[in-house]
């Protein structure tokens, strides 16, 4: 698939109408995240929130808000060879609008192609593409699941998973407990209640250890400042870092230090 052109969580109010009687003059792929109404071949058709729709070049559409807003990610794309045949193969519907039930990992996806789209550094195709296959697989392993609940508490928990892996791999780069909430698509008590109740622990204990784990180890291979340790491990105050430290593990970062 060669990505024309790549929109992430664009907003419109009720007044938005989009309006091809012509088609869109390539394939269209939108992830739905508002209640729309959709008028597809002369047919009326109303969207559900978190609904796909894999839309043909030729086809004649239009669509808009069904109450305050109207919201999505979009994609206009290229057939290359073999893609039609694996979009065929994978059972994706054309023209067809589909609730999915979750779309929050599919729309992580789609985020990731606007950022490499946008950024157009040397490989940004071949990026998109890698990013697009992994998209159409997901895609195609929502569709044919029938039990939409389970569907949405296994992604859920899939994306949990995969933030404590980010958490452990990548302590310094995670925000606050509300930009993580609101990544996940759910309130700041939500989130924290569903986070300890799957893994234990609050996330802020492990966002603590990952952090910790992660000075302890650049206190013992390289010769980096406490300073420059702190800021590697996501703190922008030295001493508020030195403080956790010695409450993690009785010990300031320069005694810790001095008896390897």
């Amino acid at each position: 698939m060669l990505v024309g052109a790549v929109g992430y969580n664009y907003r419109h109010r009720k007044d938005f109408i989009m309006d091809c009687p012509h088609g869109v003059g390539c394939p269209l792929i939108l992830l739905i995240k508002e209640p729309s109404v959709f008028v597809i071949n002369g047919i009326e058709h109303r969207a559900e929130k978190n609904s796909f729709i894999l839309l043909s070049p030729d086809t004649p559409v239009k669509y808009h808000a069904a109450e305050e807003f109207y919201t999505d990610d979009w994609l206009y794309f290229n057939y290359e060879q073999g893609d039609s045949e694996k979009f065929e193969r994978l059972d994706v519907p054309k023209d067809t609008l589909v609730y999915l039930g979750n779309i929050d990992e599919l729309s992580q996806i789609m985020r990731s192609v606007a950022y490499e789209y946008q950024l157009m550094k040397e490989g940004h195709e071949e990026v998109t593409r890698y990013y697009m296959e992994i998209f159409l697989l997901k895609l195609a392993r929502q569709l044919k699941c029938t039990d939409k609940k389970s569907c949405i508490i296994t992604d859920r928990n899939s994306r949990f998973m995969q933030l404590r892996a980010y958490i452990y791999a990548m302590p310094e780069d995670i925000a606050d407990v509300g930009s993580m909430a609101w990544d996940m698509g759910i309130s700041r008590s939500s989130f924290q209640h569903m986070y300890k109740k799957m893994f234990g622990v609050s996330v802020m204990t492990d966002v603590i250890s990952a952090r910790m784990e992660r000075a302890s180890q650049l206190l013992a291979t390289t010769n980096l400042s406490v300073r420059e340790v702190a800021e590697r491990c996501g703190y922008t105050n030295e001493y508020g870092f030195m403080k956790r430290f010695k409450m993690h593990f009785g010990k300031t970062p320069t005694e810790f230090r001095s008896m390897l």
